[in-house]
C-alpha cells in the first residue's frame, strides 16, 4: 500500500491518480477540513482516503497502518489551514511523518523537496534540508526528489507571469537559465520511483529537459500568443532587501525563493530521463496549453 500525504494538493492529487491508474494500491491522506470537492475527485476514482494531520503523530501512525511506501508532497506555502506554518508543517510535521514511518515499519519514504542553493537560506529551505537529513538517517529506504521550479506556479499570474495580459515580472536580469518543470512530470517521477529500484536511497535533482533563461521563456510565450509582453525586472538587490526585511518566515521564504530563482537553476536531465523512461513537458508545450 502507498500512502500519499498532501493528496488534495496539485501534485499530491496527480500522484494519487497516476498510482491508481498504474495499478498500485494507494491511500490518500486528507484532513478533516480538506476541500470536499477535491476529496470527492479522489473517491470517485476509487481511491481510499484516510483522515490525518502532519501535526498529529497519533493520526499519522493510524494512517500508516499496513503502508509500505509513504509519499509526501505536502507543504504550507500555497495551501494553508489554521495552525499551518513552515515550522509546524514543512519542518516539524514532515519530521513527524518520517518518525511515524519508522515506527510503523514503512519500507520506503519518497519525499518531494526542492532545489538547494547554499548561497540563499531562508525558513523553507532550512525546513526541507532538516527533513532530508532526518530521512537519510532514519534507516528507511528513501527517495528525495529535489524538484525545480514548477511551470504551473512560476509561469503564472500568481507569481507575476501574467500571460493572459502579456505582462511578466522576472526576478533578476532574466539571463540565468532555469530547468522549469511541470508538476505532472514530477508526478511521473514519483510513479517511476515507486516502480524502479534505481531510485532507492537516492537524491534525484529533477527539472525539465530544457535550460531556459526567463527572458527566453518570455520570447516563447510571445511566439505562442502573438503578443508583445511588458516585462518588469526585480533586481537581486531588491529581493535580498525584501528577504532581510521580512517580518515572518513565510514572507522571508517567498523572497528567498524569488532570489534563488533569479540565480538560475540549470539541471542536466538526460541521464534521469533515460533511466526512468520519462516523457517531458516543455515550456512551449505548457505555453500552448494555457494560451488555448
Amino acid at each position: 500500500m502507498n500512502l500519499v500525504i498532501g493528496a488534495t494538493g496539485l501534485l499530491g492529487a496527480d500522484v494519487c491518480m497516476k498510482l491508481n491508474k498504474a495499478g498500485h494500491p494507494v491511500k490518500a491522506m486528507v484532513r478533516k477540513d480538506s476541500d470536499p470537492e477535491k476529496v470527492k475527485k479522489l473517491t470517485d476514482e476509487g481511491i481510499d482516503t484516510v483522515v490525518a494531520d502532519l501535526k498529529d503523530e497519533a493520526s499519522l501512525l493510524a494512517a500508516m497502518d499496513g503502508v509500505k511506501t509513504v509519499i509526501s508532497t505536502a507543504s504550507s506555502t500555497f495551501s494553508r489551514r489554521e495552525g499551518d506554518t513552515i515550522e509546524s508543517v514543512d519542518k516539524v510535521g514532515q519530521i513527524n511523518a518520517v518518525d511515524a514511518a519508522k515506527k510503523s515499519g514503512v519500507d520506503r519514504f519518497i519525499f518531494i523537496s526542492f532545489r538547494d542553493d547554499p548561497s540563499v537560506r531562508y525558513a523553507l529551505t532550512e525546513a526541507k534540508r532538516a527533513v532530508e537529513d532526518r530521512l537519510k538517517n532514519s534507516g528507511i529506504g528513501y527517495t528525495i526528489i529535489q524538484a525545480s521550479w514548477f511551470m504551473e506556479i512560476w509561469l503564472s499570474a500568481a507569481i507575476g507571469f501574467d500571460f493572459e495580459n502579456a505582462k511578466a515580472r522576472l526576478y533578476g536580469d532574466g539571463s540565468n537559465p532555469v530547468s522549469y518543470v511541470s508538476f505532472a512530470n514530477v508526478g511521473d517521477m514519483v510513479v517511476a520511483a515507486v516502480q524502479n529500484d534505481a531510485s532507492h536511497n537516492k537524491v534525484i535533482q529533477f527539472g525539465g529537459r530544457e535550460k531556459l533563461a526567463p527572458n527566453d521563456v518570455v520570447k516563447i510565450f510571445e511566439e505562442v500568443t502573438g503578443k508583445q509582453f511588458e516585462v518588469e525586472h526585480v533586481s537581486e538587490a531588491d529581493l535580498e532587501e525584501q528577504r532581510s526585511a521580512a517580518s515572518d518566515p513565510l514572507q522571508q521564504s517567498f523572497a528567498g525563493l524569488m532570489l534563488q530563482c533569479a540565480h538560475g537553476d540549470p539541471i542536466d536531465m538526460d541521464a534521469t530521463i533515460r533511466t526512468y523512461g520519462l516523457s517531458m513537458i516543455s515550456v512551449r508545450d505548457y505555453a500552448k496549453a494555457v494560451a488555448s
